[in-house]
């Protein structure tokens, strides 16, 4: 496969930090521009960052003399220079939709880790490996923009990314009602512990906005689509509480789920051992090899020990047990900034390549 040429919007932030980092001598997408606001426009990107690079690997040798430009006011030199966009902007999401859809407009491929367009009716929202067939949700965008090659589609919250995966493969037993608690990390924020010292022993009971999106989001990731839409799923439903603690990257879910089916232990671990994950054949680079991984270890999984589970991609799960005939809880553990962020975004960036969604640019 040819290698794609890639911009980064929002490439100074957390985000966008991530997604340098981890496009860094990847296969398929080559970062050739790096944008942000008119602020870093104009400084070469490590000078911009200086200071504030929240990655553990320094700024890649390869984007550091890049020139920042200006999202909004370089949008068409950026457009003919790249196949596809990586979108971290922090922005109002009216600004946010307006500017994905003029790089769409432009023919570029637009691949969002932003909010902002998660319910606009013809753009899927992805997790690879749990609703890979609504990347055909494309064909639907392009027509009704008159879009030839561009297109936008956006990754859903981080917040869900654990135990989304863990009751995709638990289908089968028919979740009907799920409670979850989710223990989320600062960086979700964009902080760091240097720079979000009042989160130092401390945590915080509430993230604005974060409850509703773990509720919904799912619906529309186990939504079945046809006609060129998506019908929401209704069921399983889900309760969820969002809880901000010390922990730089990792978040974590305490999960109570109760099925209409009377699964055993031993049909459950049966379950998330031969998930049939449909990547499988298609050779993305991105794609762990095992989605899930069962602890069997009481005391896991545990967050700095096993959120880089391949490479940041896995999702670990522990701390099965049965609460009554239908009712069982777990705990689900994922990386916020690589699976959750960028890491799903590219991932799903690899999915539409693979598809022939993305075009290289002539």
């Amino acid at each position: 496969m040819n290698t794609y040429e890639a911009a980064v919007l929002g490439a100074t932030g957390m985000v966008g930090q991530r997604f340098i980092s981890l496009l860094e001598n990847h296969p398929w997408f080559t970062v050739v521009a790096v944008a942000a606001s008119p602020r870093s426009a104009g400084k070469p990107y490590a000078e911009a960052v200086d200071g504030r690079w929240a990655m553990s690997t320094p700024v890649p040798t390869a984007v550091a003399p890049l020139t920042v430009l200006a999202v909004e006011a370089d949008l068409a030199a950026i457009a003919a220079e790249v196949d596809v966009v990586f979108c971290a902007l922090d922005m109002e999401k009216d600004d946010i939709r307006r500017i994905e859809d003029a790089y769409a407009a432009a023919g570029v491929a637009v691949i969002s880790n932003n909010s902002a367009h998660r319910w606009t009716a013809d753009v899927p929202m992805i997790m690879p490996e749990v609703n890979p067939d609504h990347a055909a949700l494309v064909d639907a965008q392009r027509k009704n923009h008159g879009w030839s090659t561009g297109l936008v589609a956006v990754k859903p919250n981080c917040s869900i990314q654990s135990y989304v995966s863990v009751l995709t493969a638990l289908k089968a037993f028919e979740p009907t009602d799920v409670a979850v608690t989710s223990l989320q990390a600062i960086s979700g924020a964009g902080k760091t512990f240097e720079t979000w010292p009042e989160m130092v022993d401390n945590v915080i009971p509430l993230i604005g906005g974060e409850e509703e999106k773990s509720e919904k989001e799912p619906m529309k990731i186990w939504g079945e689509l046809s006609g060129g839409a998506v019908t929401l799923a209704t069921t399983p439903g889900i309760t969820a509480t969002c809880i901000r603690v010390p922990v730089s990257d990792g978040h974590m879910a305490s999960v109570t789920v109760r099925f209409a089916c009377t699964p055993s232990r031993e049909d459950i671990l049966a379950a998330i051992a031969t998930f049939q994950n449909p990547l499988a054949e298609l050779g993305l680079p991105s794609a762990p090899k095992q989605l899930i991984h069962y602890f069997e270890e009481e005391n896991r999984p545990q967050t700095r020990l096993d959120r880089d589970r391949e490479n940041g991609m896995g999702v670990s799960m522990g701390r099965l047990r049965q609460l009554s005939e239908h009712e069982w809880q777990f705990v689900a553990l994922a990386h916020n900034t690589v699976r959750g962020a960028a890491g799903g975004a590219i991932l799903m960036a690899e999915l539409l390549a693979a598809k022939e969604y993305i075009a290289h640019r002539v």
